[in-house]
């Protein structure tokens, strides 16, 4: 809501979409940059220990920009606070994913997971639909900066909320209590017996609920088998959104039916709602890449009608809708193959730098959509969502298959393990 709120505030203070839209971009590229480092920091140091202060500095950020823009400050200045009070961001959501699979580890029913990380989409969504008509009143009916005010009380309470749970909030490290064997344990005489073995790098650790423990220590999150193209995925189909966002306010426009726009977009959120919700409830067949790369096809289909049917606004609100119900489940099947690849100590870096992918391609996505739009129009910019999502679809296959190498390899090592013994 706040890159939302600052395209709101600077056009109607300013008058100028190119200065609002470069503000949120520039903003937007700032949370990128340091999402990951945040997240290790959480990882490393525990969520409640680095949280507050964070926090402190975010809602502090947030509130000078705020305050700054009402004053009308220098364009220039408002710049530097922007990129300041990005730098002060945190994925909130990666926090609460890694808390989920803390709370369900060792559970037998494996799709409780799935369910928690659907519900929490589901929420999302419901962000997503409210979000944006809230800033459009506040900003059209209160004070053209007062929607930036909403989401800085927002991150205030809730995070301070949050982070004051203590339940829930996984350790930083966890202590097992293991009794030590015998001094006339066949093991420990057949280990003693061939001394201590020197210059290998694999390490084969067991599983604790479904989160796998670290193999070598500090290992970046981006060398694990199949990261890298998920990453990429999120780039490129997460352009689809604001490049959809763009072309149809401009079409809307050109129609001249602007205040119906708030609507035709929460179609959109609507639709993954639900499909959040169904996602949830039923267990689907087959590997978490598998889903993703079904997921990819079914909503580039969708975009594909949405370029066919934009003259017809009725029937393109009911594929919004339709082609909606793939976006949760897309992002909930992202975060749960990052928690089935990466060690349990760099989750919470592994599902930020998920996020930090998506938050590049929606920049992206706004970025290359209005230089479309302004050479072709708005029915060549709906083009954009189809092309990205089905680029998307063979990275997809690629990780899928680096992963599946990666996993052979592990299985490999455990079995010349346990052939060892």
């Amino acid at each position: 809501m706040m890159s939302l709120g600052i395209v709101l505030a600077l056009n109607h203070l300013y008058d100028n979409w190119t200065i609002a839209g470069t503000m949120s971009a520039v903003y937007i590229l700032a949370v990128s940059a340091v999402t990951p480092f945040y997240a290790r920091l959480f990882d490393r140091l525990g969520q409640r220990r680095v949280g507050f202060p964070v926090l402190a500095l975010q809602v502090a950020s947030m509130l000078v920009f705020a305050f700054a823009a009402m004053a009308r400050v220098p364009i220039a200045v408002l710049f530097v606070l922007a990129v300041l009070m990005g730098l002060c961001q945190f994925s909130i959501g990666a926090l609460v994913r890694t808390r989920w699979a803390y709370a369900l580890r060792g559970n037998p029913d494996a799709s409780l997971l799935n369910t928690a990380y659907a519900l929490e989409a589901a929420v999302d969504e419901i962000v997503f639909i409210l979000g944006p008509i809230l800033a459009a009143f506040l900003a059209t009916s209160v004070s053209p900066v007062s929607q930036l005010f909403v989401p800085t009380f927002a991150a205030g309470i809730g995070g301070a909320v949050f982070f004051s749970l203590r339940n829930t909030a996984p350790p930083v490290i966890e202590v097992v209590e293991v009794k030590p064997a015998p001094s006339d344990d066949v093991d420990v005489l057949r280990a003693a017996s061939r001394g201590p073995e020197t210059g290998s790098d694999t390490a084969v650790t067991l599983d604790s609920g479904g989160l796998r423990t670290p193999r070598r220590p500090n290992r970046s999150v981006l060398t694990y088998p199949g990261i890298g193209p998920l990453l990429a995925v999120f780039v490129v189909f997460n352009i689809s959104f604001n490049a959809f966002d763009v072309s149809m306010t401009a079409d809307y426009k050109a129609l001249g039916i602007e205040k119906f726009l708030g609507l035709q977009l929460a179609m959109f959120a609507l639709g993954s709602c639900i499909g959040a919700i169904i996602f949830g409830t039923r267990k689907l067949k087959g590997s978490n890449w598998s889903q993703m790369v079904g997921f990819l096809c079914l909503l580039t289909c969708g975009y594909v009608m949405f370029r066919l049917s934009m003259d017809y606004l009725i029937v393109l609100g009911v594929l919004e809708v339709l082609a909606g119900l793939c976006v949760s489940p897309l992002f909930a099947t992202g975060n749960l193959i990052v928690k089935d690849i990466v060690p349990e100590g760099s989750l919470t870096e592994g599902l930020s730098w998920v996020t930090t992918a998506g938050t590049v391609g929606t920049s992206l996505g706004s970025t290359i959509a209005g230089v479309v739009v302004d050479h072709a129009g708005p029915h060549a910019g709906l083009m954009i969502p189809w092309i990205a999502t089905a680029c998307a679809i063979p990275i997809a296959l690629l990780g899928w298959r680096l992963s599946r190498r990666g996993s052979d390899k592990a299985g490999k090592a455990v079995e010349a393990v346990e052939a060892s013994l």
